[in-house]
This record gives C-alpha cells, structure tokens and sequence, in this order.
C-alpha cells in the first residue's frame, strides 16, 4: 500500500501528519511512503531525515494525491493556493484519508460533501473514541495537551496583567484570574498551566467527575446548574443540551466570567457543533483588557463573538479563535501525532488491506464518508439530514 505525506496547507500550520521516526516504522511496515519536500521543515524535520528513514520524496502534492492510496494529513482538505486546486479536486474514488475533518462544523460542510461525492473514504481523527483501547490511537488526546498548555501561554502573552502576584517597591498587584470552561484534557493541562503562571484558576463543567478533576488541580469550581442526569453522554463526555438548560447554564456562569482575566474555553461535544456558552451581552461585561481563548472554535466555538482562524478585539476583550494552536508547538505536537497517526494505519491495515468493521465502535464513530455517502452521524445531524 502506497502512504502519502503532503504539505500542510493551512495557514500558520506547522505539524506533519508524519515524522522521519513513523516513515521508518512504516517502511519496516511494508508500506510505500511518499513525502512532499518541506513538509516537515517548519517542525524542523528535515528530507534528508525522510529520505534516511525510507520515504520517496515528492516534489508537487497533485502526484501525491494522485499515487498514494491512503493520505495522512493533519488538518482537514483545503484550497491549495499554490497549484490552485482543492485538495478534494486532487483526490480520487477508493482513496483512503486520515485527518482532523470536523465535519459538524458548518465551514466544512461543503468540503465533506465534496469528499463523499467523490468516492473517498475519510475517517476524521476527531471521531476516535476516549476508551482503553483506543488510547494510543487518539491523537485529538495528544492535541488538546498541546492545546491547553500553549492556549494558555498565547493568553498570558495577550492579557494587559502579570498572572501572579506581584509585590513591588509600590504596591501589591493581585494575580490574575483564569477560568477554563469545559474541563478535558485541554482544560486541565490549561488549569495545570495557568496556576504554574501563578495565576487564580476557576473551572466550570457540566459533567460532575470533570469538575472534581479540575478541583483536584486547585480550581474553585462554578456550579453550571445542569442536572447530572442531563449532562452526561455515552463514554462520559458531555451531553448536547437543551436551549433552556444551555440558557440557565450562561446565567449561572455570567458574573464569574466577567471577573476573569483570561477565560479558556474548550467545551465540545464529540461529533457535534461546540455549545455557545459565552454571548455578546456577556463579552461585553468582561473586564477590559481580558482575553477569552477559545479552543472549541473547530466545532463552531463556545463563545459566539470568536472570529474563526484569527485574533480580534470586540467591546475591549480579545478573542483568540486560532484554529491549530498545537501547530504552534510543531516538534512535540507532530511527534505525538505521528505516533498516534501510526497507531491507528497498524489498527487499520491487515495483511497490506484496509479493514473497516462497521460494527467496531472506533470505526463506527470516526468514520466520515464510504462509498460516496456520507455515515458521520455529527455532520449529518448539523446538515440536517
């Protein structure tokens, strides 16, 4: 089986779906590896390393995506300003693609239908599901660690304050005050950074289990009012609410959100559009100069103002929308992703075949698109189908 590695397209994006040390085990695999040049350069993973490890280096992504059976990327399929063609355009009927789609999200709702109409078969890295076996297959994991911790430094950098505090020749200044919304895995590595900064952290979660966590890490936990029994789903994650249960939660949430200087936000619900948490009323009761960060933006964000892929300020806060912060901490966050990326062509692959069993929950919940239709429960549910 021929394996392809492109070039990341998206803006600002540095990671590489794999590094010279995955090519390797590959290559040991049986499989072909083909690389674009550069791909790894801004991770600082070079093509002599690729070429060491086994790889063919390639020169355009069209010969790529025309030779390779499966395409491992790392963010979802977008327009190549440089040879001026959608990467979708560039793939073919049976080809195999293994990323982050987001395909609830509505920005990609086009995209995703594009890849159906086509004949791919697109498994998105966001679908893998939080249970034992799976762990080391889970790169959305491995991303939200990365996530959580340079979220947060991207934060302190933005915010008008020092986080501790600080006694001075004039005076004590009070540390600041950090609160994470929706407390996964990137929420707690958020919570763990922040209070290493020296800053007061706050945490709110619907899920009962996720806000003793987050107490565990020293957080004063905001009680969001949602009733347990509505707010767990399967596999312990959070349950979509309902509108009025939603609207109850932002009112029990709007006084402590306006005292913080730096709010996290990562709440999501797996396969579906992220809960909008955090409205333009309360933004504009925020503190001036505080920062919200939101994480969630991928699914749709959690707070309604955060501008998609960018950095804005509205009524004095700053919203960080940044679409790939664990492509700002390329080496460890492609070396993570690589692994787990490798993990799961070894789950996926029997003897040099591509084995999908439907009933595997792995498969049944990561899988976007097979024989030109679309399966993603999440992304039919937001497209209305």
């Amino acid at each position: 089986m021929i394996i392809g590695i492109p070039k990341e397209i998206m803006h600002d994006e540095a990671r590489v779906a794999s590094t010279p040390e995955t090519v390797a085990k590959l290559v040991q695999d049986g499989f072909t590896v083909l690389v674009e040049r550069g791909a790894g350069d801004a991770a600082l993973y070079r093509d002599e390393d690729y070429t060491k490890a086994g790889a063919r280096m390639i020169d355009k992504p069209e010969e790529i995506y025309n030779e390779a059976e499966m395409i491992l990327k790392v963010k979802e399929p977008l327009f190549n300003e440089k040879v001026g063609k959608h990467e979708v355009d560039m793939m073919h009927k049976g080809q195999y693609l293994i990323t982050f789609i987001h395909p609830a999200s509505p920005v990609n709702h086009e995209m995703v239908k594009n890849l159906a109409n086509k004949g791919v078969t697109a498994i998105t890295l966001d679908g893998i599901p939080r249970i034992s076996r799976a762990q080391n297959l889970d790169a959305l994991t491995s991303m939200s660690t990365c996530a959580g911790y340079k979220g947060i430094i991207m934060a302190a950098d933005r915010v008008t304050s020092f986080l501790p505090q600080m006694f001075t020749a004039v005076g004590k200044i009070d540390a600041a005050k950090v609160m994470v919304i929706g407390v996964g895995v990137a929420g707690l590595q958020a919570l763990a950074t922040a209070k290493r900064l020296g800053a007061i952290t706050y945490a709110a979660d619907i899920r009962p289990a996720a806000a003793e966590q987050a107490q565990s890490l020293g957080a004063k936990v905001i009680d969001t009012t949602v009733p347990a029994e509505l707010a767990i789903a399967e596999g312990g994650y959070a349950n979509k609410l309902p509108d009025d249960v939603l609207e109850r939660e932002r009112k029990a949430l709007t006084a402590a959100i306006q005292e913080m200087d730096i709010v996290f936000c990562s709440a999501l619900i797996p396969g579906k559009i992220a809960p909008v948490i955090i409205t333009e009323e309360m933004v504009k009761g925020m503190k001036r100069g505080s920062v919200i960060v939101d994480i969630s933006i991928d699914q749709g964000g959690n707070c309604a103002l955060t501008p998609a892929g960018d950095i804005v300020v509205k009524h004095d806060v700053t919203l960080m929308g940044v679409k790939n912060i664990p492509g700002l901490l390329p080496t460890s966050s492609t070396w993570m992703f690589s692994n787990n990326l490798y993990n799961l062509v070894k789950y996926l692959v029997k003897d040099g075949q591509v084995v999908l069993d439907r009933n595997d929950e792995v498969i049944a919940k990561s899988l976007v698109c097979i024989d030109g239709e679309l399966v993603h429960a999440g992304a039919r549910e937001a497209m209305g189908i």
